[in-house]
């Protein structure tokens, strides 16, 4: 596949890489106008850099843009003339919706939005995907793409923003937690490194139960709790804390601030 990423900031560089660690593309295009901060790229042997999004869109089949928001519309219409039936357009851009991108290049293309997280660049990106109507046909191709880097889940386009705070912002969520058990570690006497590494490792070991068990999170509680034992006490001072109610708290102001910013 002939990729290009139309904007390689800190998301697109994400994809690059996720994508060049998967072998995921034959050639690929990195687009900024700064191009000297990603000459490295230039490495892979595959790669051209280039600060011509015009040179890109040209050679590339699918376009993966990771734009500003402000930028995004602009430069769609400064390579629509380039767009042929072979092309796949992508988009990541936080709460632009596939009716404005259809206003821009029209409704006879397949347009995808994406939001994956920054995970991608590790292979571990959790994308949530969904199309316009002629993008139903390529939603598979969208799907394979970002799977060699993680999973994906195609969802109704309604549920977009939500995804973007439970994964995009998750990805913050979760590290914060990590931070705090890394902490509490600390505070039990072991030195920073050994701490962080125990957090990290029992995170990753928590979801890896799940995906593979296919179980609730309460069924994995039960078999780790006894009565009167250290776990569950450990559970309810967290609860009464307010640790859950925190959490959920956090994710719904997260997810009104993105309302609101759609709404501007």
């Amino acid at each position: 596949m002939k990729i290009a990423i139309i904007g390689a900031g800190n998301l697109g560089l994400s994809i690059a890489k996720g994508i060049l660690n998967s072998n995921g593309a034959t050639s690929m295009y990195l687009t900024k106008r700064n191009v000297r901060s990603i000459s490295e790229y230039e490495k892979y042997g595959n790669v051209t850099v280039t600060a011509d999004n015009r040179e890109a869109v040209a050679k590339c089949d699918i376009l993966i843009f990771a734009v500003q928001p402000g930028h995004f519309a602009s430069i769609l219409e400064s390579v629509k003339d380039l767009f042929t039936d072979n092309h796949v357009i992508i988009s990541t851009i936080t709460g632009f919706e596939l009716k404005r991108i259809e206003e821009v290049i029209g409704t006879d293309r397949y347009i995808i939005r994406s939001m994956p997280n920054t995970a991608i660049s590790v292979g571990e990106s959790m994308t949530c995907i969904c199309s316009n109507e002629k993008g139903k046909k390529r939603i598979d191709l969208a799907k394979a793409i970002f799977n060699r880097m993680g999973h994906s889940m195609e969802i109704p386009e309604s549920q977009m923003q939500a995804a973007t705070v439970i994964c995009a912002s998750g990805i913050a969520f979760w590290m914060r937690l990590i931070r705090a058990t890394t902490q509490g570690a600390i505070q039990l006497g072991f030195d920073a490194k050994e701490a962080q590494e125990l957090a990290m490792h029992t995170c990753n070991g928590a979801a890896k139960l799940l995906i593979e068990s296919g179980n609730h999170p309460e069924e994995e509680i039960d078999r780790v709790t006894t009565p009167m034992g250290c776990t569950i006490q450990g559970l309810n001072e967290m609860e009464h804390q307010g640790l859950s109610s925190s959490l959920i708290q956090g994710i719904v102001a997260s997810y009104d601030k993105i309302t609101e910013f759609k709404k501007r």
